[in-house]
C-alpha cells in the first residue's frame, strides 16, 4: 500500500514526535497526499524484544499523519502499562507502526488466520484487539490467539463463544525502523 520512502517518512515523523515532545515543540507533518487518508494506526515502541508502549485507533479518526504523531506520543508517555519514556531511552527505542485494513466481522465459529488476521472483540462487559504480528511473535495457533484477544479484553478465556460478543478480523501493514527499504 505505501511506498519504501512513505514508511521512512512515517517512521521519521514518529521519532520527530518524540523528540519534538522534550524539546516542546509541534511535529512537521509531511505534505504527501497519501497521508491524509484516515486508517486504524497503532504505533508499537519497543526496546530489544520488549514492548515499551503501544497504542492506537482501531479505525480511521484522523489523516494518517496526524495519527502518527498522536499515537507515537501515546505510546511513549500515556500507555498505562508502563511508565512514561524518558529522554535516555529514545536511542534504545524501535518504532514500529502497524496501518489496519477495514474490520471485516467474523462468523461465530470463524478462526482467524494467523500472521494475515489481527483480532478485535466486542463484548458488553469489555472489548480488546490484537494485531496480526503478536500471535506469530507469541507462537499462538487459532484457538489460542482467540483466547489471548479475550483476556485482553478483560474478558473470560471463551468469551468470543458468547452470542453477545462481536469478533472482528483486519489485516494490517507492518513497519519499523529495523526494516531495509
Amino acid at each position: 500500500m505505501f511506498s519504501n520512502e512513505q514508511k521512512k517518512l512515517l517512521l521519521e515523523l514518529a521519532r520527530s514526535a518524540l523528540l519534538a515532545h522534550f524539546e516542546q515543540r509541534k511535529s512537521q507533518l509531511p505534505q504527501d497526499e497519501a497521508f491524509k487518508a484516515r486508517f486504524g494506526l497503532f504505533v508499537s515502541l519497543h526496546i530489544g524484544k520488549e514492548l515499551r508502549g503501544c497504542i492506537g485507533y482501531i479505525k480511521g479518526y484522523k489523516p494518517l499523519a496526524d495519527s502518527v504523531v498522536e499515537m507515537a506520543e501515546a505510546a511513549a508517555f500515556r500507555d498505562p502499562r508502563f511508565a512514561p519514556v524518558e529522554k535516555v531511552e529514545l536511542d534504545k527505542i524501535v518504532i514500529e507502526i502497524s496501518v489496519l485494513s477495514e474490520m471485516t466481522k467474523m462468523q461465530h465459529g470463524e478462526e482467524p488466520v494467523v500472521g494475515r488476521d489481527g483480532l478485535y472483540i466486542s463484548h458488553p462487559y469489555g472489548s480488546g484487539l490484537l494485531l496480526p504480528q503478536v500471535a506469530v511473535e507469541w507462537g499462538w495457533d487459532a484457538s489460542a490467539f482467540l483466547r489471548e484477544v479475550c483476556r485482553k479484553a478483560g474478558l473470560n478465556a471463551d468469551a468470543y463463544k458468547d452470542e453477545k460478543s462481536s469478533l472482528y478480523r483486519f489485516s494490517a501493514e507492518v513497519f519499523s525502523e529495523t526494516d531495509t527499504f
